[in-house]
């Protein structure tokens, strides 16, 4: 496969937008702008990471591996915090999530020897872990909300017949847990029958043997379900304790943001 992609051989990438494009024209779907816009920022985004990595990865890695992994951590918690944002301190408990898990994950792959702690290693590998423990939080933060929502009746029983906030909540959290896990356990079950992941086909595609690739893809693969599932346990078990008041009482949707 030839390694270099030419700059007239992506404009025929634009097929692939004018599919999603017809779809929404066709069926009304509302969705033109977005796909456009989505298309034409993400693109943009990569082609100026790939600048931006260009110059991190000629720093010292004791400069550009901190510098880039507190970049993507912060980017990461303010979308994340969008999924929660009536939440009171939201934003600070998501980083200080990321910055626990990002931290223990890099310190066992450095104990461990499974990468060199150098930014072109740690950078890619360290954005696959921040980014779906993101999409974990965020997640979990938005079926939190659903559920104390659509069983309010429930917890107000449970409180008035003496149960704490923490015994009331359990099935939420419960349920909030096993929805933000699902995706990424699923995924797992599937890994290298149904798909191949991007890791492995990356390192493929670049020549390096499929046994090989199959290592590091695993070592990324166990290191961001441990990563989901920690970021999900984390921002459920901080955050729910916001949805009751100093006298144990649930508080209404309204005042929660205020609380």
């Amino acid at each position: 496969m030839n390694p270099e992609v030419s700059n007239q051989s992506l404009l025929f990438l634009s097929i692939f937008v004018l599919i999603p494009l017809t779809l929404s024209y066709f069926y009304q779907l509302g969705l033109n702008k977005s796909i456009l816009w989505s298309t034409v920022r993400g693109t943009l985004q990569l082609f100026a990471i790939g600048y931006i990595l260009t110059y991190l990865f000629d720093l010292p890695a004791l400069i550009g591996i901190p510098l880039m992994v507190g970049i993507m951590m912060i980017i990461a918690s303010f979308h994340a915090r969008y999924k929660g944002k009536e939440l009171p301190h939201v934003l600070l408990v998501i980083f200080i999530g990321l910055l626990i898990i990002e931290t223990g994950v890099l310190s066992l792959w450095l104990i461990f020897d499974l990468v060199e702690f150098i930014p072109s290693q740690v950078i890619p590998m360290s954005g696959m872990v921040i980014g779906n423990s993101m999409v974990a939080m965020g997640l979990a933060l938005e079926r939190m909300k659903d559920e104390f929502s659509s069983n309010r009746g429930k917890l107000m029983a449970a409180l008035s017949l003496g149960a704490e906030p923490k015994q009331a909540s359990h099935l939420i959290v419960q349920k909030t847990l096993n929805a933000a896990l699902i995706p990424n356990v699923d995924g797992l079950k599937t890994i290298g029958l149904v798909q191949l992941p991007g890791m492995m086909t990356g390192l493929i595609l670049g020549g390096v043997a499929p046994v090989m690739a199959i290592k590091y893809q695993l070592v990324i693969s166990l290191s961001i379900f441990s990563s989901v599932s920690l970021s999900a346990m984390f921002i459920t078990l901080v955050m729910y304790r916001f949805f009751f008041n100093d006298r144990k009482q649930l508080i209404p949707p309204q005042k929660i943001e205020k609380n």
